[in-house]
């Protein structure tokens, strides 16, 4: 089974350029973070392939929008947050690579 993943791993990485998949998550990820003020998408930054969030409420916004902590918590332009709906591109994206 591993060798499975292996091959298609390999096939994958041969197929990207480096830092290709961080970028597409990067920009998928500022896609939906919200835009109102401007804050969290000013602040949100790839550095060495990782997604950094350097505002204080990325976390309640990544939860998305619900009730929680006995209020409505979250942002209505990311009522899924942002991890969810980015990890959902990325899936599309890697499988339209990879039957390329």
């Amino acid at each position: 089974m591993s060798g499975e993943i292996n091959r298609r791993l390999d096939k994958l990485n041969s197929l990207l350029k480096e830092d290709e998949l961080a970028d597409y998550a990067f920009k998928r990820f500022r896609f939906y973070t919200p835009k109102r003020t401007g804050n969290a998408f000013r602040n949100t930054k790839l550095r060495k392939n990782e997604i950094q969030t350097n505002y204080d409420y990325a976390r309640v916004l990544d939860e998305g929008r619900g009730f929680r902590d006995g209020q409505i918590r979250g942002s209505t332009q990311a009522p899924k947050g942002m991890s969810e709906p980015t990890v959902k591109d990325l899936i599309t994206y890697i499988e339209k690579i990879s039957k390329g």
